[in-house]
């Protein structure tokens, strides 16, 4: 399981700009109220940094479906295309899709599961 730390906001509160009435925080963003309002009054002290962890798991794309094969593809002959073999992507990982450049296979690693291509044939 991967873990991501990204801050989301640390507010300093005596970022307060009176021409404009916007603060700014410390990563440089103007917030769309003044924050001596909000605070009572022009805070002197400083809020702790907020920051949210987003956890991402792998997961099986195919829980159930063939799981006798070691990798499910499929072939679909088709009288009318101009390329006579084309693989479309069934994983969602591909950076060319809908096109398949083999991603499936590091997510098949990573899983466990058995996804594959779809595989488009001129007959």
């Amino acid at each position: 399981m991967a873990s991501i730390v990204s801050p989301a906001g640390f507010i300093s509160c005596g970022g307060l700009n009176r021409s404009s009435g916007r603060s700014t925080t410390t990563f440089g963003t103007q917030l769309a109220y003044p924050l001596s309002s909000s605070f009572g009054g022009g805070c002197s002290r400083r809020l702790k940094p907020a920051v949210v962890v987003v956890r991402a798991e792998a997961q099986p794309i195919n829980p159930e479906i063939r799981k006798a094969e070691e990798k499910v593809v499929d072939t679909v002959l088709v009288p009318e295309l101009s390329k006579p073999l084309t693989a479309y992507c069934r994983c969602w990982r591909s950076g060319t899709f809908p096109l398949c450049d083999g991603s499936h296979v590091k997510h098949n690693k990573a899983t466990g599961d058995n996804v594959g291509p779809l595989l488009v044939k001129k007959q």
